[in-house]
């Protein structure tokens, strides 16, 4: 996992936005969008919440994908780095 300070310099394939859905839509769009990801690919993800926070990383890490970083980048929005599992 990458140390804070360091998230700026991040790179990622492809990013999805899950601020406005709800579980289970939150992990749903998620797997979506990482499934249609070459493995070794990196998703970033921006949600909001609790329960987003908690969840969706599990869930990939339960999928066989990777957290690279996570960071909270201020009014509650949460950046989750994802790379994809092969």
């Amino acid at each position: 996992m990458i140390s804070s300070g360091e998230e700026e310099l991040l790179d990622y394939d492809s990013r999805i936005d899950i601020t406005r859905d709800t579980c289970p839509m939150t992990f749903v769009r998620t797997r979506l969008a990482l499934d249609r990801m070459a493995p070794g690919q990196v998703l970033l993800v921006e949600m909001r919440g609790a329960e987003p926070v908690r969840n969706v990383p599990r869930t990939a890490v339960e999928q066989g994908h990777e957290v690279l970083s996570q960071d909270e980048a201020g009014d509650g929005l949460v950046r989750l780095w994802l790379r994809r599992g092969g």
